[in-house]
């Protein structure tokens, strides 16, 4: 299920919204208004009866683990049926429906999360709290190296997260959650699940199974998946009227219209686990192989065949010694490649070496104080060859140190956090690139969080942060053409560490008719790296250069939902996601969810590029026993806030609806959903993806799943 800030469940869908002269100002005020509609301050936070009752959610990558209500920066879980019915190929797709997160969107094969507009190494992707280690952060077109569709769960922080995970995390951070290394005891030899899906937009079929099982403190798990779709349907012609306003083709050269050139997919992948846990702590290690192919849209010739191997130990010891509440470790090493292929020839080959090892030490309470003091170490030897090699062969290292405390003082919580980086950056000579050279970057970010919980049921929750990132090696050393973007990329070796400053106000409520939170953020940075469109064309491909500005994010996101039948109740009094409703009490509830984001260059004035547009939803979802159904409007407004040489997105509206059904077979569950997706047929481009006016989302379809737990 998607849990938003107040920890409340929320359907997965793409918000959007249309052309509407509102300010900046209006939107955060009605969107705050509408919050507290139906629950004054002066009334009684719990319903009379029981209510619909919500659970406690705990959010794993926090480093006390909290619960959602008791975060200071907005945190969203997406998990269960919900995340089943989300489920994308892509991470970015997968996530496009929570407030405050888009997606880069380079066709559907490979679509990366945009955070408060934001993306790439700004957005920090992980596994069970380690590094992907993978190359989807440094170029559109690389897919991230795993599939939603084997995941349990998937966190989403938004806003900086650098304390806890370094530079690379100054937009926020997203969790990927699996089962593979048990931290508890299972109670059954074996248990598992299977699942089958299938969709006709693509021609999607695909799957995945689950098997896993313990003796005594010995836990194993195994788990595998495979995808394959064909060229997604498109409602009308790939290239936007715009585009072929501007850029006619020629004389007897068609336009696509209809499918989507090259957007066909294969992905599979296996995975293992094995973990002993006893009352004092636990370890184990997992092993997982990724494999996929995809066309890149962009070029209509142009495939990507990309691999990882990936080992991950983990483990922990509990009250080890005396002050000390727990030791955790982690470290995630892989060996990863991906080549471009122009039709059947060898195009540019990337390997990535690396691994990404932690170590917490969690105190108990020292005087009002509990916290994690850690460290980090991150490396990777990152390489690409080939004629059209756009970057040199680079070792990036990483080395961090960091703080995090909290102290109680009732009705105020207090956290507190501050992090030291050294970045190593060094180039290998080569033909290509000349002589080879190294950037070294000293790095301290340092941030502030209160949560005020005026009565029961409230919370306000303010955090600031001061945060710096290092230039990445593509942003500092490309120079050459991206066959897979269709794109001259030049970087600047004399680029500066990134510095931010951010406030973030967030107001969340658990009970009653009316719950959900709001919240809104101020971003600054100083030496702002972007890619920016230049106008010029090298090796008859558009340049794009990364240089640096000054640039200022404004924005806020707001998840709110009418329990129509009875109010919420909240359990134990924490943060909380909407738990599955007596079998005999119907549940039915109106969900609204929106986001802002306004991004300007503080040097020129201008607008950022690929900035999301204001964007709504509105759903009306039922449950009762077995049964659930959803309906779903989404809509995006009008983005004509463009920088240079990037053109306006046009408005759209979607339709989405989804009906479920849960049969109990003996030990057996299953779970049948149908899902019908843009079901008006309209044309639907992302102002956020480089392909907005050459790839649209897909046009009308159905998905249906089945999955069996036993």
């Amino acid at each position: 299920m998607l849990t938003g800030l107040s920890g409340e469940a929320f359907v997965n869908a793409r918000p959007s919204m249309k052309n509407r002269a509102f300010t900046l100002h209006e939107r955060l005020l009605v969107i705050a208004i509408v919050l507290n509609i139906h629950h004054a301050p002066g009334q009684s936070t719990g319903p009379a009866h029981p209510g619909t009752l919500l659970e406690a959610v705990v959010v794993t990558s926090t480093p006390l683990e909290r619960t959602l209500f008791e975060q200071a920066q907005p945190v969203s879980i997406l998990r269960g049926s919900q995340l089943r019915l989300a489920v994308q190929p892509t991470l970015g797709e997968t996530l496009a429906g929570v407030p405050g997160v888009s997606s880069t969107y380079f066709g559907p094969a490979a679509s990366r999360p945009v955070i408060r507009g934001l993306d790439a190494d700004r957005v920090r992707v992980l596994q069970n709290g380690n590094n992907t280690l993978d190359a989807s952060a440094t170029s559109v077109d690389h897919a991230v190296s795993f599939d939603p569709v084997g995941v349990e769960s998937i966190e989403v922080v938004r806003g900086p997260a650098t304390l806890l995970y370094g530079p690379n995390a100054i937009g926020g951070v997203v969790n990927v959650l699996d089962r593979r290394i048990a931290d508890e005891r299972i109670g059954a030899p074996v248990r598992g699940s299977i699942e089958g899906r299938t969709g006709s937009v693509n021609g999607e079929r695909g799957g995945a199974f689950m098997l896993e099982g313990g003796v005594g403190g010995f836990v194993w798990h195994l788990e595998g998946y495979k995808r394959a779709t064909d060229e997604l349907h498109i409602p009308g012609f790939a290239r936007s009227a715009r585009l072929r306003r501007l850029e006619p083709l020629p004389v007897g050269e068609k336009e696509a219209r209809d499918v989507l050139p090259n957007s066909d997919l294969r992905t599979e992948g296996l995975a293992g686990g094995a973990s002993y846990v006893w009352e004092g702590g636990f370890f184990g290690l997992a092993y997982s192989g990724f494999h996929t192919n995809y066309g890149t849209v962009a070029e209509p010739t142009v495939t990507i065949d990309m691999e990882q191997r990936r080992w991950d130990f983990r483990g922990a010891f509990f009250a080890p010694f005396a002050h000390v509440k727990a030791v955790k470790y982690s470290l995630g090493v892989s060996d990863y490649e991906h080549t471009e292929f122009e039709g059947a020839l060898t195009g540019t080959k990337f390997e990535n070496e690396g691994y990404d090892g932690r170590f917490e030490l969690a105190h108990e309470k020292l005087g009002p104080f509990e916290g994690v003091l850690g460290y980090q170490t991150e490396h990777s030897d990152f390489s690409a060859l080939g004629e059209e090699a756009f970057v040199p062969s680079v070792a990036t290292r990483v080395n961090s140190v960091f703080l995090f405390e909290e102290a109680v003082f009732e009705p105020v919580r207090v956290q507190l956090g501050v992090r030291y980086d050294q970045v190593s950056v060094e180039s290998e000579s080569s033909p290509g690139f000349g002589r080879g050279s190294e950037r070294t970057f000293d790095n301290v970010s340092a941030s502030a969080g209160l949560i005020y919980t005026p009565v029961e049921g409230y919370a306000v929750a303010l955090n600031t942060a001061f945060t710096q990132r290092a230039p990445t090696y593509q942003e500092l050393f490309a120079n050459g053409p991206h066959v897979a973007t269709a794109a001259f990329e030049v970087g600047d070796s004399g680029l500066r560490s990134e510095r931010s400053f951010s406030l973030d106000l967030s107001l969340r409520k658990k009970t009653g008719r009316v719950t959900g939170a709001v919240s809104v953020f101020y971003n600054r940075f100083s030496d702002f790296i972007g890619q920016f469109a230049t106008g010029e064309v090298e090796d008859e491909l558009p340049v794009f250069a990364y240089r640096a500005t000054d640039a200022v994010f404004v924005g806020g996101e707001a998840e709110i939902t009418w329990h129509l039948l009875e109010p919420a109740a909240a359990e134990s009094g924490d943060g909380k996601a909407s738990a599955a409703p007596a079998l005999d009490r119907p549940v039915l509830d109106l969900e609204f969810k929106a986001d802002y984001v306004h991004a300007t260059d503080r040097a020129t004035h201008d607008p950022l590029p690929r900035i999301p547009p204001f964007r709504a939803s509105a759903a009306l979802n039922f449950q009762h026993g077995r049964y659930r159904a959803s309906v779903e409007g989404q809509y995006s407004a009008r983005q004509n806030r463009t920088s240079e040489f990037e053109l306006p997105t046009d408005s759209y509206i979607l339709l989405n609806a989804s009906i479920g059904y849960r049969l109990t077979l003996g030990s057996t569950e299953a779970d049948l959903y149908v899902k019908g997706v843009n079901l008006t047929n309209a044309e639907a481009r992302l102002p956020t993806s480089f392909l907005k006016d050459r790839a649209p989302l897909g046009g009308r379809g159905v998905v249906c799943g089945l999955k069996f737990t036993f």
